[in-house]
């Protein structure tokens, strides 16, 4: 259900290889616009962010349109989808993936690791984390990154 691509530089070299014969990512956007973010989309997303289903709360969670107070909410959620949902959110605001570095539950820190939008200071608290899986999450993004 992750949205988070792992390509590797062998995949990237050869998506630029190709790119002539591809269409830009604006190209393809302009071909698909996404309809317009309205009072009742939002509405829906509340709606969704309170119902008694996690997997119906991991949709507000996972979706870029959901409000910072709604995503403060989530993120406090008692289910471990629901946080880690968030956590892998990239729109999700910045404080929220900082309180996030803080979750008891290692798949949420994990989540949260590999999440490129995470602030520095919050990458530096999951670099120092209890878990080794996390501390491993943490280096290969890092080394992903440096690729």
């Amino acid at each position: 259900m992750s949205c988070i691509r792992f390509n590797t530089p062998a995949q990237r070299s050869q998506l630029r290889a190709m790119a002539p014969s591809m269409i830009t990512a604006e190209e393809a956007a302009e071909s698909h616009p996404a309809p317009e973010v309205t009072a009742t989309k939002i509405a829906r997303l509340r709606l969704l962010a309170s119902d008694v289903n996690p997997k119906i709360r991991e949709s507000a969670a996972s979706n870029h349109n959901t409000p910072v107070d709604v995503f403060e909410v989530l993120a406090k959620d008692s289910d471990d989808g629901v946080r880690a949902c968030v956590a892998r959110n990239e729109h999700a605001p910045c404080d929220v993936l900082r309180m996030l570095a803080h979750d008891p539950s290692e798949t949420v820190r994990g989540f949260l690791a590999t999440n490129f939008f995470v602030p520095d200071n919050a990458m530096s608290t999951l670099a120092a984390d209890e878990s080794a899986t996390v501390q491993r999450l943490v280096r290969w993004k890092h080394e992903l990154a440096s690729a």
